[in-house]
């Protein structure tokens, strides 16, 4: 070869080399164009540098007020659509649910960690539909009324560890809703949060949170890295090794209670739990179980524990920052409790009906801070749409913006005052409104049951949201009509002041639990020998020491 055409060939190479990158910008432009606006992206990086790593949803927020109810960001060249308007949420996650159902691929967490086992990565198709049709055959209204007197139970409980020490009113209401999950998942209750199969629960989503972080792991966008062997991708083995662990733990909890079941003279004695009805359906029905090994079949009962436990300890503290800053709310609720319920015995789920007020609430703390900000985790598109004259790709990735749509003051004008009124009628609003009181309503929200957002979308919607609403009812009916709830003297309260992460609840903070009467207090010594009567059916769990190696 001569020097000259040695030297055409790499002018050559490089040539091609340049036009490689410059082909796949115009590309890009391209599909830019199509989908619906946003932030301009930079080529091959995409928004990343305009995204803030605190409190990123509210950055959204801004920007759909720039760009509409949906638009775009770009994670590098793969497209993230952001939906910050009830009404498209309802449309495409909903209406259109068939298209918007999927995961995006999740390799660190899915894949390595839980081998896909459980719902909440997994793509939308066979085996995620077969797992949510079984698990909702636990969390039926019949099955929902099974679980109510651990709730009632539990909720005495709680406003008991409260006579006796108010100041640590978070640690007490995050022992209610574990003890709740797991009595409802297992048949087993939590007496402290030092249990070690709660400390070992803890520790497994602490970690899943750590394997969800964006960037904090190159095989998310190098996706062939999981191939390598462990002894060269020793972060791989780590990964591994812990989900073989929660697998583990998982396993054994549900051969706990069959081993309960198989010891039991009729299945009436085992105490009931999502995970026995769910064995018991198994057994009377294995064809539907059939594509579920025993690993699979853990993680049913699992996903609710994971789900529930942490999201209604969240809600339940933003409730007592919004009683703090908005006193007048805690006293209309005293007010009905006083009128329906008296101070001789404590509300139960029979007067719910009857408390139009306190069911107000529940509604409004979950609208006014949602816990899952962005809607939970990502739907993707599972096939091609159009959407106002824009282009969706299929596998693009649509989060629901809670925050913005539960802030939207189209549907909830003053959206930071917690006010109640909104989920009441207008003959209640004219019963419990006070004198120049607004009733802060906006139009219609297209979820008419709920009325707000916070528990997700169509197919992907949080198939616990009842049985988390049951808890927040019985907790807060009890603290309402039990106690005072007020701001310390001198102390300022900013209901901004919330944690970072995709979860959030409210930075620690102190305030005035005060029991509100010596007959009161009666009341709830009273009943809680009938509470511990009851929990005594959901034995401790005892076995975790020989199995996780703690």
């Amino acid at each position: 070869m001569s020097p000259d055409s040695f030297t055409s060939t790499w002018y050559s190479i490089l040539l091609v080399l340049a036009l490689i990158p410059t082909a796949i910008f115009f590309v890009d432009i391209l599909r830019w164009m199509r989908m619906p606006p946003g932030p301009r992206p930079l080529p091959f990086i995409g928004n990343k540098l305009s995204i803030p790593r605190k409190h990123p949803w509210i950055q959204f927020q801004e920007w759909s007020k720039i760009y509409g109810p949906i638009f775009t960001i770009w994670i590098g060249r793969r497209p993230t659509c952001i939906i910050s308007d009830a009404d498209v949420a309802a449309e495409l996650m909903e209406k259109r649910s068939s298209k918007y159902s999927s995961r995006p691929r999740f390799v660190t967490m899915g894949e390595l960690y839980w081998d896909m086992a459980t719902m909440l990565v997994q793509p939308y198709g066979k085996a995620w539909s077969i797992r949510r049709k079984l698990l909702h055959t636990a969390l039926t209204p019949t099955a929902l009324s099974l679980y109510q007197p651990v709730q009632e139970a539990e909720a005495v409980r709680l406003c008991n560890q409260l006579l006796e020490a108010p100041a640590s009113w978070e640690r007490h209401i995050e022992r209610f809703t574990s003890s709740i999950v797991f009595t409802v998942s297992y048949g087993h209750r939590i007496d402290s949060l030092e249990d070690k199969t709660m400390k070992k629960r803890q520790e497994f989503m602490v970690y899943v949170a750590s394997l969800n972080v964006p960037g904090a792991f190159l095989v998310e966008s190098l996706p062939f890295l999981k191939y390598l062997p462990n002894a060269i991708a020793p972060w791989k083995a780590e990964v591994q090794r812990r989900g073989h662990e929660e697998a583990a733990f998982n396993m054994a909890l549900v051969e706990d209670v069959q081993q309960d079941l198989d010891t039991a003279k009729d299945p009436s004695d085992v105490a009931d739990s999502l995970c026995k009805i769910l064995l018991l359906a198994r057994k009377a029905n294995p064809e539907s179980f059939s594509i579920l090994s025993d690993r699979d079949f853990s993680f049913l009962p699992a996903a609710i524990f994971g789900a529930g436990s942490d999201t209604t300890a969240s809600t339940l503290c933003s409730a007592i920052l919004a009683l703090v800053t908005h006193p007048h709310v805690l006293q209309t609720a005293h007010d009905e409790l006083d009128r329906v319920v008296g101070p001789n015995r404590l509300p139960t789920f029979a007067d719910e009906p009857s408390l139009p007020y306190i069911r107000a609430l529940c509604k409004e703390v979950l609208r006014w801070r949602p816990v899952s900000v962005l809607g939970g985790q990502p739907h993707a598109t599972s096939e091609p749409d159009e959407y106002a004259g824009y282009h969706i790709p299929a596998n693009t990735t649509v989060l629901g913006n809670s925050w913005a749509i539960n802030m939207n003051e189209r549907y909830y004008p003053n959206p930071h005052r917690m006010n109640p009124l909104r989920f009441l009628s207008p003959a209640e609003v004219l019963v419990y409104a006070r004198p120049d009181e607004s009733d802060d309503k906006g139009e219609p929200h297209p979820n008419s049951k709920m009325g707000h957002s916070t528990f997700g979308w169509g197919r992907r919607v949080c198939p616990g949201a009842d049985l988390a609403v049951n808890s927040l009812f019985a907790a807060m009916s009890k603290l309402l009509w039990a106690y005072d709830i007020k701001p310390l003297k001198g102390v300022t309260y900013d209901i901004f002041d919330y944690t970072e992460g995709f979860n959030i609840r409210p930075n620690p903070f102190q305030c005035e639990i005060r029991v509100r009467s010596k007959a009161h207090r009666e009341v709830l010594q009273e009943n809680l020998k009938g509470a511990e009567k009851t929990m005594e059916r959901f034995p401790v769990f005892d076995k975790s020491a020989e199995w996780v190696g703690i």
